[in-house]
């Protein structure tokens, strides 16, 4: 009995695609042909093939496949790390499925990344957007870092600042820059890498900067970005104050 290429990727419920895949990477021998050119597949192509899937459905990567022996027996060194990566993956997946059931019954969100649920309420919609902009811009520790910014931020000024007018004019922009200065400066006398991030990239410097600038630019409103900068400035002010005094009391 001989099969045609359709005929033997019915019988393995799998596709003629997928079997002159097989055949182009060396996991599975082509078949002699007869006299017209046709292919013809002999049991042992068909029992191949049933491995070859049994396999797949196992998790069993197409380039590892021959590394576990198709033809003898297993190798257990090879099994054990696809195990590993197996195992790896049913807990990101149950995280995955934790998260979801969370997000249905409305004590999680999407809009912030993992590990920030518990202060999105503290955090506005721009914020939030940020965020996530951020998480893929720094490195874990960083992220932790903002999360303890963001959860030990009990100033007021904060709140004001989400709710600056887009049309707020320059004397309630400036008042509000000096009251939100304290903030900014106690931020980065507590997490002086915001202002060296080097370390803490997962991206390059240029990415990560362009990045930043263009998402505040989207995400705040032309009062909330002139207020950023003013209170940045007055912030550096009192930081070298600061320095300036530790300086003189130094023996």
């Amino acid at each position: 009995m001989a099969w045609s290429t359709q005929g033997i990727a019915e019988l393995a419920g799998t596709t003629v695609n997928t079997v002159r895949h097989y055949h182009r990477v060396g996991l599975l021998e082509q078949p002699d042909r007869m006299s017209n050119g046709y292919k013809q597949y002999q049991v042992r192509h068909l029992v191949r093939l049933l491995k070859i899937r049994r396999l797949r459905d196992l998790g069993v990567p197409l380039d590892q496949i021959d590394e576990v022996a198709l033809d003898g027996d297993s190798s257990s060194e090879a099994l054990r790390a696809i195990d590993a990566d197996l195992a790896v993956s049913i807990e990101r997946l149950q995280r995955a499925r934790a998260e979801i059931q969370a997000i249905l019954q409305g004590s999680s969100v999407t809009g912030v990344p993992a590990g920030f649920e518990d202060v999105a309420p503290r955090l506005s919609k721009q914020d939030q957007s940020l965020m996530l902009i951020y998480s893929q811009l720094y490195d874990d520790d960083a992220m932790q870092d903002l999360r303890k910014m963001v959860r030990e931020d009990t100033d007021p000024v904060s709140k004001e600042f989400d709710e600056l007018a887009p049309d707020a004019d320059e004397t309630v922009r400036a008042a509000l820059a000096e009251r939100y200065a304290p903030t900014i400066a106690h931020a980065i006398r507590d997490y002086s890498w915001l202002t060296d991030p080097g370390k803490h990239l997962s991206k390059g410097l240029e990415v990560t900067q362009n990045t930043v600038i263009e998402s505040l630019t989207a995400l705040y409103n032309p009062a909330q970005l002139d207020v950023l900068a003013k209170a940045s400035v007055i912030a550096g002010g009192l930081l070298k104050i600061e320095q300036a005094t530790k300086d003189e009391r130094a023996p």
